[in-house]
């Protein structure tokens, strides 16, 4: 006979194993620790979770995430207004920031074009940029797609749409892994990534 969980813990293992990079093993060892904290352990995380579904969503003009709209970078004056620096997800936003050393406005795509998960250029913020370039007078538009190769794929057909608006595009230079996603790199790669970008 073999052994079987509560529905409860079940159903908690199942919900902890949805998220990205957790697999059965995690999601169960996950689900014991949480089961053997404190009762306000849990209560807080719950909370944190609700509060943070409630009070987040994404700003009008960059489509990052934020508490309020437009988000506090959009709303920076002191920032350049004329340098654009697109990236995949807002969590690419918070791992370029940690530079210090960009100081343009970021806009986020919300994805890749992806055929195999059903992700078409329609699904991702490219009108949405094309319009802000126009709109907002951008002179340089830097792609900080991610180094694999849906991130490639999308950086060229964001650039391809770009040229004709006759405004400079250029991509983050090497020395960011290939294949590696932007919120993993540390900051000092990260800032030679910027300095080092070329023309696209």
């Amino acid at each position: 006979m073999s052994f079987s969980y509560t529905e409860a813990i079940a159903n908690l293992v199942s919900e902890l194993h949805k998220l990205p990079g957790i697999g059965p093993k995690t999601a169960q060892r996950l689900a014991f620790y949480l089961l053997q904290r404190p009762p306000e352990d849990a209560e807080r995380l719950a909370n944190a979770i609700l509060e943070a579904r409630r009070k987040i969503r994404f700003c009008s003009v960059c489509y990052s995430l934020t508490e309020s709209d437009p988000c506090p970078i959009c709303q920076d004056d002191t920032r350049e207004a004329s340098l654009l620096c697109v990236v995949e997800q807002a969590r690419d936003v918070a791992a370029l920031e940690k530079t210090r050393s960009f100081r343009g406005r970021y806009h986020v795509l919300q994805g890749v074009i992806s055929p195999m998960d059903g992700m078409g250029p329609e699904r991702l913020r490219i009108k949405e940029l094309l319009e802000r370039v126009e709109k907002e007078q951008v002179k340089e538009v830097i792609l900080a797609t991610n180094l694999t190769a849906e991130g490639e794929v999308t950086a060229m057909y964001v650039a391809r749409l770009l040229k004709p608006l006759g405004v400079r595009v250029t991509r983050l230079a090497q020395g960011l892994p290939a294949g590696g996603d932007l919120e993993y790199a540390d900051e000092v790669t990260l800032s030679r990534a910027l300095e080092g970008r070329r023309e696209v």
